[in-house]
């Protein structure tokens, strides 16, 4: 296992929840570039390697589902953790069907957030076994 931290980006528009879940997966061990403008990511995607993205689907000027098109034609092993504010079922049928690892509405559950953040980095590594997405429940529970 490399000393190396996993690195997570970060999508969402609202400063309070980028703060508590790179905070959360700090606490983890995992490394958390932020961005609170997709655009800035699309910046970062261009030069960096992208294993894990945690997108806000809810987002101006670019949503978080046009962001996922553009990871899948520019990083297409990136996978995609979408957090939303809002129970969206068509929204999570349509990212999920788009190729969404997990799909959380806030506030949600840590442990099975961080668990699909693990699961997804697990299924990046070609050393492990194939992508087993995550059947994260749209259900709210509370911390």
């Amino acid at each position: 296992m490399s000393d190396v931290a996993p690195v997570v980006c970060l999508i969402d528009d609202d400063a309070s929840v980028r703060r508590s879940i790179a905070r959360l997966l700090e606490s983890c061990g995992f490394t958390v570039d932020a961005f609170s403008e997709p655009e800035a990511f699309l910046g970062h995607l261009a030069t960096h390697s992208v294993p894990v993205a945690v997108l806000d689907i809810w987002m101006d000027n670019i949503n978080g589902m046009v962001l996922l098109a553009h990871l899948c034609a520019r990083s297409p092993k990136t996978r995609v953790i979408f957090i939303t504010g809002r129970e969206d079922h068509a929204a999570e049928a349509t990212v999920r069907q788009a190729g969404a690892f997990a799909f959380f509405i806030k506030p949600f559950d840590k442990n099975r957030f961080l668990a699909a953040v693990r699961d997804a980095f697990d299924s990046t590594n070609p050393r492990t076994s194939p992508m087993r997405p995550v059947q994260a429940s749209a259900e709210v529970e509370a911390n």
